[in-house]
């Protein structure tokens, strides 16, 4: 616009020059034509001169004003084409501004947003958290109510205890004043027992092949807590075996058992058979060993999470605990080792004490319950 507006000024001023040129000359010429006749009539002429010097000065003037005008419009133009200008920078700054002030905003939501996130992350935290307290509250409630409910059944528990200690002290009493068994069933009771150490000992034996089969098949089922009390298991019969095997001179003639009468019987699978006060004492060791060892696989698979079977467990399957091969067979102590075992075993998978007590760092069955389970009858 404003290279137009000067091509435009420089015409006019050409176009001016020329008109002026031409009046000048026209001039000259009507001046020369009409001198004669100025000379002739000078004051005839001169209101004409005058006249036509009048209308050359208002063309003039009208020309001038016009040329005055172009350029004022111009002027007004380029002033015009500036503020546009000027708009446009300011509409282009207000823009960006917009742009700049649009993309603090998103940045200022989106720091929003993070911190509602976090917010709402610390939130569920602290559900976690409280969830976990409220959930070690009620263990610990559970427990003192465990607690509470041990307390009560170990002093019914002491009560009977003392009932059958006075029975026992009864009993024994009577034994002390029974007639010695004779020479021949003594050595006929020695040689039994002889023969039944050394097929314990082949027993053992044979075991560790299934004990290390069973500990593989835990680890792959990955029952840790079974793997652990099954390890234990192993490493505490071993210890036992280890007095066992240290026992090889064994002094039959002072060993009460095998010149002390037959004082009670007691039924197994529809069969009778009878034992002295040792016998029964090993019997009732058999039961109460059987279910703490119940008492603590029953623990192991809940702990696991793992289905109630007690008869998958190898303590189970091998029953034997406890037995050294001296006063009982092996049938008889397994069969009465896996009654206390089956009872204990119900009592831990289930976290509670129906059948046993636990005192002092060790779990046994109820008095009550192990003469329910022996049914021992006195033969006097």
């Amino acid at each position: 616009m404003k290279r137009i507006g000067v091509i435009s000024t420089a015409v006019l001023f050409v176009l001016l020059g020329t008109a002026a040129l031409g009046y000048r000359q026209q001039d000259q010429q009507d001046e020369k034509q009409n001198k004669p006749e100025q000379q002739g009539r000078p004051e005839k002429q001169k209101p004409e001169q005058q006249q036509k010097e009048q209308q050359q000065d208002q063309n003039r003037q009208q020309q001038e004003r016009a040329q005055q005008q172009r350029q004022d419009q111009n002027n007004e133009q380029q002033q015009r084409a500036h503020q546009q200008q000027a708009q446009d920078k300011q509409q282009q700054q207000r823009a960006q501004q917009q742009q700049d002030q649009n993309k603090q905003q998103q940045q200022h939501d989106q720091q929003q947003h993070n911190q509602d996130t976090q917010q709402q992350e610390r939130a569920h935290q602290q559900q976690d958290q409280n969830k976990q307290q409220q959930q070690r509250v009620q263990q610990q409630q559970d427990q003192n109510k465990q607690q509470q409910q041990r307390t009560q059944q170990q002093d019914q528990n002491r009560h009977q205890q003392a009932q059958q200690q006075q029975a026992e002290q009864q009993q024994h009493g009577q034994q002390q004043q029974q007639a010695r068994l004779s020479q021949q069933r003594q050595q006929q009771l020695i040689e039994q027992q002889q023969q039944r150490v050394s097929q314990y000992r082949q027993h053992l034996v044979q075991e560790r092949d299934r004990s290390q089969q069973q500990t593989a098949e835990l680890q792959q089922q990955n029952r840790r807590s079974q793997y652990r009390f099954q390890q234990d298991y192993l490493e505490r019969q071993r210890q036992q075996q280890i007095t066992f095997r240290n026992d090889r001179e064994h002094d039959y003639e002072r060993d009460p058992y095998y010149y002390t009468a037959p004082s009670y019987r007691y039924n197994r699978g529809g069969s009778y058979y009878e034992t002295n006060e040792y016998g029964a004492d090993l019997l009732r060791q058999a039961v109460n060993h059987g279910y703490e060892e119940g008492f603590r696989t029953g623990e192991a698979d809940r702990q696991d999470r793992w289905h109630s079977d007690y008869q998958d467990s190898y303590a189970y399957r091998d029953a034997n605990y406890g037995y050294s091969g001296y006063y009982l067979s092996q049938d008889d102590y397994n069969f009465y080792f896996r009654e206390g075992f089956r009872r204990g075993y119900e009592d831990g998978y289930s976290s509670r004490y129906e059948y046993g007590r636990y005192s002092n760092g060790s779990y046994s069955m109820l008095d009550a319950i192990v003469s329910q389970v022996l049914n021992l009858q006195s033969l006097r």
